[in-house]
């Protein structure tokens, strides 16, 4: 790298979502400035790995430096970028100071900042005050989000909406995942419920649910066949293993996505195992959120069961699969609350009562269908906010580039 090199539009994307997020900016950005030079920085494995498909030739990938005076000043010294984008929430003290001594005008897009967040930003305020108000400009997703992010000091520019409504499920994965329910539908009688992206101890919480269920629907006898065929993915690749334990310790056999190849769940996944287990499926895959949505026919939102704040309901809603909710959806507390409004989402209290939401839901034909129908709705309304964002961030740096 030489002075000569054009100073890159650096964007900081820590994890897997918020680097999927950032592919779709990236995307629109190169539409309105074919010749973007681009400085990619994460915080996880998995968002690195995503984030490396998004490069083109110039572009540059790199970790997220630790937020000391050192590092940051490096950092910065290095890659000299023109301008820089922290994608939703990932606002460092460090990093925004060293940022505004080296005139580099640092954006919050697509931002949202939760009550708890909130809290903690104001508790800390002599840490995270300075921080949020040495932000260039925030664009936030809902006023909410606005008016929190006000409170703690932050100069909101714009409400520009949730750019992850803007994302198309892979067309590919939705016929396949739609192909295979149907086709496990008409074969074995049953439907398809999912706990989507589930965290550590919810698999528990909905194993104790579901013997419980069951034990009320046969008088307290040992079977363990359940009324739906249930499909476990969990949040992190890391646990795939663990939580194939856990089902087998329960008493289930499992089948894994990684066997099915094209065949598909049909290939002998959802019938009893030799010893008589019915069978629990296991999607052990990454990047294939939108295949299983699509065999669901029902899906329990994980993260929103344990005090995490819930994962998030969007691709679901673009995959026309209706949604059950626990009680903790700070994370993402618009979305929750709007698509609840839209009857797109349930919200129940615990996870026993999201197994009798799903089973009742998959039982009810007409019910079921009106929530499809709602959630595509609901995706289709809130569509918008990447041109708006886009527009917006290509405007700057083109002015910055006069």
């Amino acid at each position: 790298m030489t002075l000569n090199d054009p100073q890159p539009l650096w964007i900081h994307a820590v994890s897997l979502g918020e680097t999927r997020a950032a592919g779709q900016l990236i995307g629109a950005l190169r539409e309105r400035i074919p010749d973007l030079p681009l400085l990619l920085t994460h915080g996880t494995a998995t968002g690195r790995a995503e984030g490396a498909k998004l490069l083109q030739p110039g572009d540059r990938q790199c970790w997220y430096p630790w937020d000391t005076k050192g590092a940051v000043r490096r950092f910065l010294r290095w890659h000299r970028p023109a301008m820089g984008l922290l994608m939703e929430t990932e606002v460092w003290p460090t990093m925004v100071a060293q940022c505004q001594d080296a005139a580099v005008p640092l954006w919050l897009v697509n931002a949202r900042l939760s009550a708890k967040s909130q809290a903690a930003a104001q508790k800390g305020r002599w840490l995270m005050g300075p921080a949020y108000q040495g932000l260039s400009a925030v664009l936030a997703q809902t006023d909410a989000d606005a008016q929190r992010l006000r409170a703690v000091g932050a100069h909101v520019t714009g409400v520009t909406g949730n750019i992850k409504f803007d994302a198309r499920p892979d067309a590919a994965q939705r016929a396949q995942g739609l192909a295979w329910r149907q086709a496990f539908e008409r074969l074995a009688g049953k439907r398809v419920a999912m706990l989507a992206s589930s965290r550590e101890g919810e698999e528990a919480q909905w194993l104790a649910a579901l013997r419980a269920q069951m034990d009320v629907a046969t008088g307290g006898s040992d079977t363990l066949a359940p009324a739906l065929q249930w499909l476990v993915v969990p949040r992190h690749p890391q646990r795939f293993d663990e939580v194939e334990a856990l089902l087998r310790q329960a008493g289930y056999a499992v089948s894994r996505r990684s066997v099915w190849g094209d065949a598909g769940p049909l290939a002998g996944g959802h019938r009893a195992s030799g010893d008589g287990a019915p069978c629990i499926w296991l999607g052990d895959s990454m990047g294939e959120m939108a295949l299983y949505y699509s065999l669901a026919h029902v899906a329990l939102l994980g993260g929103s069961f344990a005090p995490l704040g819930g994962q998030n309901l969007i691709e679901a809603a673009a995959c026309g699969c209706p949604v059950v909710l626990g009680p903790h959806t700070f994370n993402f507390a618009q979305a929750a609350d709007d698509a609840v409004a839209a009857q797109a989402a349930v919200r129940v209290a615990d996870m026993p009562q999201a197994v009798e939401q799903a089973q009742a839901l998959c039982q009810d034909q007409a019910r079921w269908q009106a929530m499809q129908i709602a959630a595509c709705k609901f995706s289709q309304q809130h569509r918008g906010a990447l041109d708006r964002l886009a527009d917006a961030v290509a405007q700057a740096w083109l002015a910055q580039a006069v």
